[in-house]
């Protein structure tokens, strides 16, 4: 595995804390804590950015700053909206559609060959995920709108993640840009549809955490491995995410973890060795 993948690896490891954190902010409404997540990591960015004399980082073309921006906001829009209108599980089995769509969609897009070690691990651990998140899956008629929006979020990050290496030559740098600009797109949002709940200092200490890491340093991470790793591998790997993130809610005592998560986590685990076995 290359060291570009290995970034990559490791945003899908900041990502699986995301559940964790969120559980531990749950008084906030949603798009209050993205946007207050995003702020940290946009203005944390923007100061290492002037400290180190590479705000030209952000002079970039419009299109640049649509895939950016809209990639970041629309996919935790959709994301948090679909939770709103559907059931939590059935939202997370059509959203983690998005590594399967960056492994299907490398080739037509990026011209990037799958091997049949690829194939074999995409569907071993596609198995494994749907059997964690499959297993208390409900999909009532009513809430047609929310699967909807749990797809769109899917098609999202699978779009704005294989884009990302036709971007290569943009600066990592612009990513602090691209958070910033998704905090007031949010915060926005936020006033036009949720209503202001005053952050105590157990949610500011969440917060600064989900900047730091999933809502930030691991944005960073990911467009390396997009930009410069094998985007085929990492779209198999990521669908460690929710397994890891099950695993990690257990761990902190949210959740029981019984058989069912060990069989999928033994599935992803084994998909990911396989498919890892080609890089």
């Amino acid at each position: 595995m290359s060291r570009a993948s290995g970034a990559g690896c490791g945003a899908i490891g900041l990502w699986a804390f995301l559940a964790v954190l969120g559980r531990a902010a749950s008084g906030l409404p949603p798009l209050e804590l993205v946007a207050l997540s995003f702020a940290v990591s946009g203005v944390l960015g923007l100061a290492g950015l002037a400290l180190t004399g590479r705000l030209s980082d952000l002079r970039q073309p419009p299109l640049v700053w649509l895939h950016g921006v809209a990639g970041l906001f629309l996919y935790h829009a959709f994301y948090f909206a679909a939770f709103a209108r559907a059931p939590a599980a059935a939202v997370n089995l059509i959203n983690y559609l998005w590594p399967l769509l960056i492994v299907v969609g490398a080739g037509p897009v990026l011209g990037l060959c799958l091997t049949w070690r690829q194939g074999a691990g995409t569907g071993l651990a596609l198995l494994g995920c749907g059997t964690l998140l499959g297993g208390d899956a409900a999909f009532p008629p009513g809430a047609v709108a929310g699967y909807a929006l749990a797809a769109a979020a899917a098609v999202t990050w699978a779009v704005y993640s294989l884009l990302a290496r036709r971007l290569a030559a943009v600066p990592l740098g612009a990513m602090a840009g691209f958070c910033a600009g998704t905090a007031v797109l949010a915060g926005v949002m936020h006033r036009l549809t949720e209503r202001f709940v005053m952050p105590g200092p157990a949610d500011g200490m969440v917060i600064l955490l989900m900047g730091l890491g999933p809502l930030g340093l691991a944005f960073v991470l990911w467009d390396v491995g997009m930009k410069r790793g094998d985007p085929r591998l990492l779209g198999t790997l990521a669908f460690a995410t929710p397994v890891l993130s099950t695993l990690l809610l257990g761990l902190f005592g949210q959740v029981q973890l019984g058989a069912v998560t060990l069989v999928a986590a033994g599935l992803v685990a084994g998909g990911g060795l396989v498919a890892a076995r080609s890089a």
